[in-house]
């Protein structure tokens, strides 16, 4: 990759193998559009193959050598925007 201020560009090769992993950098231009780019594919990933995204987070993890926190099992949850459960997501969450 090739960085010049905010702009960045990527080889052939590169792209090319961004590609085979199911990442396309058409319409990359700056970092915040690899962010984007990489934030969709994660999103994806984590509702499509969570396993692999799972194993991903691994490797990554111990190619920089630290632990990962521990894995959620369960989601509560979301408040409204006044930062309350709504009514029906607090009955459900009193049956538990």
């Amino acid at each position: 990759m090739l960085r010049a201020g905010k702009q960045v560009r990527f080889t052939r090769s590169e792209a090319d193998e961004f590609r085979r992993m199911g990442v396309d950098l058409t319409d990359v231009r700056t970092q915040a559009d690899l962010e984007a780019v990489f934030a969709f594919w994660a999103n994806t990933l984590a509702e499509e193959r969570p396993e692999l995204l799972e194993k991903i987070a691994r490797r990554l993890a111990e190619a920089k050598g630290v632990k990962l926190p521990p894995r959620l099992t369960s989601v509560a949850p979301s408040p409204d925007s006044s930062g309350q459960l709504q009514s029906s997501d607090q009955q459900s969450c009193q049956d538990s």
